[in-house]
């Protein structure tokens, strides 16, 4: 019994020895499969670089030390179903991991044939967004995702302010779900990839050409370019030959054009000159000293004829790719696990034996060798290999690249820590790590042409194709915009507002001008404008107002009138207020009356001072008898009389002009006591609300829907009217007579209406406020340009220029609305019979100022003649004393002076002796 139980534990031991024998023996090699097509721009650098790795693999001891690394390659051909039975055919061959491929359509195959047989797909070239981690979990990316690159492509468009692009791309999942994810980015920056323009997977020039002629029907002229890498660079000597290349383009271009340009040779450098002012991504590799000797070590395997193709990025990325797939396969080995592989019991269940699918096998440890892939954190060629969560490689960004005179210049970096840079993003690490707007930047970039000043990047239209623009056929109100009768040409007040406009736009716009209606009755104005949201017209140009609705569906330029909408209703007499005696005349006219009574009154006062006895007497005296004789003048009720000949002469033209003034203010005054004064039983807009009266409305305007939808007033009441002859005619006949009680209206119509009718009015004040403007495509630039022109317009003078010409021959229309009293007086109507009477009335005063200083003047020289003055007078005086004297002169009566030359012509001082010597 004690030899049995020992025998079952030296058993147990041999078995247990066995076992840790087996698993800890690590395999000789290792497979891991590579589907690609060898022959293409990728292709070719990839496997090159991978079969460089492999080598330096399974050269280096300290990794799978003992165990060889074997690369099973198989050609995809460019085709996702040949790309499947090679990858069939690899894996029955145990392989641990797949490799490649480089094209996302094929990814998608091979990564569900990963998912079935939980093999680890490790891809360096394909860049579909669509390929998650979510829906396919054995699939790893060592290159970033398209919706990364895309996120650097729309902050590129978004730095120069581009806001509407052209993607051409392919039509494949690579170039759709790119595409798709650009649009996502530019949406996110209020911009947007608007038209799209698909290639054939396998397009040819005849595709090209048709592309490309179908987008210069088109308003951009910034095109992104997403296409598979293509050597001969199709596309752009296409747009070349086309002309398209110039300097109103803008030509963006994903990485695929870096890598094509990477691969080219030296000497075929000129086939660079088609990409002049191309802008494009590359990936950015942080320098290192790894790298470098990569770069040398592969112009020695060029200069040994191993590789015929020149070094890209995407070189880089495979060969650490097979470095990734080694480490993890190591880390696999040492932690005690082993390759194995078990059929699958739904293959084995399949009953498709043409397709042997059942000797396909599952890799138990795949979960483990995905993980570890997942975990891997090393220094490649391409900067420190790590995976985020959506199982992309976390990278350092992108090169911004700017084709100029065949050769390829870095402008700048982009990152998505730090934005537009024109350092490397690594050597920004340490610094603030959200990038604001003020701290983007990029060098200097040559776009196409040559110039360095960022084209347009948009043309509204050209001679070809020139802007189509819907303007109103009206039948009434024809000042604002019609055809002229007899000829094609389209005028108007709206249409001199758009040429002239026009003018301060930076740019060319062809244009032409289409009517909109059959001139018999006003169009619909809300149809106009959805047809400039239908893409039927480019613009719309006219009397369109801005309203909510239409606001919705286009852009509206600034407007260049405003309006709202108005009453106009029939008036009929008022009473008269208190103070209707001062309507007669303006305000101005009434203080120039009375200015004239108080200067006619001081200048009687001199003239008749000297030689009136009605003049004279104490200050007080005077003053009034000076003021009651120029206001009696009135009245004609004076008693004093004018003696002197210049005051009886002022007087005759004040006279004169009283009798005007005085039979215009009776008639005046007449007239207004009897003339028809604005009122109405209509008060404002609640009144016609509250009330069953029809109301009036221009045809085509918004009015009628303003009035039903936003006021609630029944449509039954509402009266289509089509011309200003047809509003008279209703108001006039009235609410009981078959037309209306008042008419609603745009306030610049009404205004026209009234500038030739005194019989109607507008009641209270607009109770909405818009304003006229053009209309256009919604993201239009030209809408934003014109806004700016309308503007310069009005800050000119040009735009009142405009209004004055149309409607203020006879007077502007507003102006007269805004006078509160249209029959009163004003000044200029009789300024020239004030001037008459102040001129004579000033000859007059100068006249005997005059003859005062040569009286004065003369009985001076009499009195120092005749009358000696005794020692005690000074024979000189200062000049304030003969003003004084001169005052006191002729403040005398003209009697008194008489006399005084008189007594000393008859009583002389007689002449004192002359004293002499004893």
């Amino acid at each position: 019994m004690k030899n049995l139980g020992f025998s079952w534990f030296f058993c147990l031991m041999i078995w247990v020895t066995l076992n840790c024998l087996v698993g800890c023996q690590k395999p000789g090699a290792v497979n891991v499969g590579a589907v690609f097509t060898f022959d293409s721009v990728i292709g070719r650098v990839a496997k090159a670089a991978m079969k460089a790795a492999i080598s330096d693999i399974n050269a280096t001891p300290t990794i799978l030390n003992g165990t060889r690394l074997n690369l099973i390659e198989a050609d995809a051909n460019c085709n996702a179903f040949l790309g499947s039975i090679e990858a069939y055919q690899v894996i029955e061959k145990e392989v641990v991991a797949f490799i490649g491929p480089q094209s996302s359509s094929i990814a998608h195959m091979i990564s569900e044939i990963a998912n079935g047989l939980q093999v680890p797909l490790v891809s360096y070239a394909a860049t579909d967004p669509s390929l998650s981690a979510k829906q396919f979990p054995f699939f790893v990316r060592t290159v970033q995702s398209d919706s990364y690159q895309m996120n650097a492509m729309a902050s590129l468009v978004d730095f120069y302010g581009w806001k509407e692009v052209i993607a051409i791309y392919v039509d494949n999942d690579y170039g759709r779900n790119g595409i798709s994810a650009l649009n996502d980015e530019l949406n996110r920056r209020m911009a947007k990839a608007v038209y799209k323009l698909p290639l054939p997977v396998r397009f040819t020039q005849h595709d090209i050409v048709t592309v490309l002629n179908q987008s210069r029907l088109l308003g951009p002229r910034v095109y992104i370019v997403h296409v598979d890498p293509d050597p001969g660079l199709r596309i752009f000597a296409t747009a070349e030959k086309l002309q398209m290349m110039s300097s109103n383009y803008v030509w963006f271009a994903t990485d695929w054009l870096s890598a094509t340009i990477d691969s080219f040779a030296p000497m075929n450098g000129t086939a660079l000159s088609v990409l002049q002012g191309v802008v494009g991504l590359r990936q950015h590799i942080p320098e290192s000293n790894q790298t470098k000797d990569f770069i040398s070590r592969w112009r020695k395997m060029q200069q040994q004829g191993l590789v015929k193709s020149e070094l890209n990025t995407y070189g880089l990325c495979a060969y650490d790719t097979v470095w990734t797939v080694a480490h993890s396969i190591d880390k696999f080995i040492n932690d005690g696990n082993n390759f194995t592989f078990s059929l699958s019991v739904k293959l084995n269940d399949s009953k498709t034996t043409q397709m042997h699918l059942e000797k396909l096998k599952v890799f138990d440890g795949g979960a483990i060798l995905l993980d570890n892939i997942l975990n891997t954190s090393f220094s490649g060629l391409t900067g420190p290999v790590r995976f985020n969560s959506d199982r992309n490689i976390i990278t350092s960004g992108y090169d911004v690249i700017n084709i100029d005179k065949m050769a390829v210049h870095i402008v700048g970096f982009w990152s998505n820590t730090f934005g537009f840079s024109v350092s490397p993003p690594e050597t920004l690490q340490g610094t603030k790590n959200r990038h604001s707007e003020i701290e983007q930047k990029l060098g200097k970039v040559a776009w196409p042409g040559g110039k360095t000043k960022a084209p347009r990047g948009w043309v509204i239209a050209d001679d070809e194709h020139p802007l189509r623009i819907g303007v109103p056929y009206r039948a009434s109100f024809v000042d604002f915009v019609t055809k002229l009768n007899g000829s094609h040409k389209i005028a108007g007040y709206c249409i001199d507002v758009f040429t002239e406009a026009l003018k301060f736009v930076p740019y060319n716009v062809p244009y032409k001008f289409e009517l909109f209606g059959d001139g018999q009755s006003n169009p619909n104005y809300g149809q106009l404008v959805q047809r400039v949201a239908d893409d039927v017209f480019d613009a719309a140009v006219g009397d369109i107002a801005i309203v909510k609705n239409r606001t919705k569906v286009v852009d509206f330029s600034q407007p260049y009138i405003t309006t709202g909408l108005v009453i106009v209703a029939p008036i009929h007499n008022t009473k008269s207020s208190a103070w209707v005696f001062l309507k007669p005349f303006t305000a101005d006219m009434w203080c120039m009356t009375a200015g004239g009574f108080f200067i006619i009154a001081f200048v009687i006062w001199i003239l008749e001072h000297r030689v009136n006895d009605a003049f004279r007497g104490p200050p007080r005296r005077q003053l009034v008898t000076m003021f009651m004789f120029s206001f009696s003048t009135l009245f004609k009720t004076n008693q004093e009389v004018t003696v002197s000949t210049l005051g009886r002469l002022v007087m005759v033209v004040w006279l004169f002009l009283l009798m005007v003034i005085t039979s215009s203010y009776t008639a005046n005054l007449t007239s207004i006591l009897t003339v028809q004064q604005l009122s109405s039983p209509i008060t404002g807009v609640e009144s016609l609300i509250g009330n069953s009266w029809p109301i009036g409305y221009q045809v085509g305007s918004f009015a009628h829907g303003y009035l039903s939808d936003n006021l609630n007033i029944q449509r039954s009441r509402l009266v289509k009217l089509h011309s200003p002859e047809e509003y008279e005619t209703a108001l006039r006949l009235g609410p009981d007579n078959g037309g209306v009680a008042a008419i609603v209206d745009e306030l610049s119509y009404v205004e026209l209406f009234l500038s030739k009718r005194t019989d109607f009015g507008i009641i209270g004040q607009p109770f909405t406020k818009s304003g006229w403007g053009f209309a256009f495509q919604r993201d239009s630039p030209l809408a934003v340009d014109m806004s700016t022109a309308i503007l310069k317009l009005s800050e000119t003078g040009k735009l009142q220029e405009i209004h004055a010409k149309w409607f203020c021959k006879m007077g502007c229309p507003g102006e007269r609305r805004g006078k509160s009293e249209p029959n009163q007086l004003h000044l200029v109507s009789f300024w020239g019979l004030y001037l008459l009477c102040g001129l004579i009335t000033l000859v007059a005063l100068l006249i005997f100022i005059l003859r005062m200083v040569r009286q004065y003047a003369r009985y001076r020289r009499r009195q120092m003649k005749l009358c000696r003055p005794s020692s005690s007078v000074q024979t000189t005086t200062r000049c304030s004393q003969v003003l004084f004297n001169f005052f006191d002169f002729i403040d005398e009566k003209e009697e008194a002076i008489k006399k005084m030359f008189m007594q000393c012509e008859n009583n002389p001082v007689p002449e004192t002796p002359t004293s002499t010597a004893t």
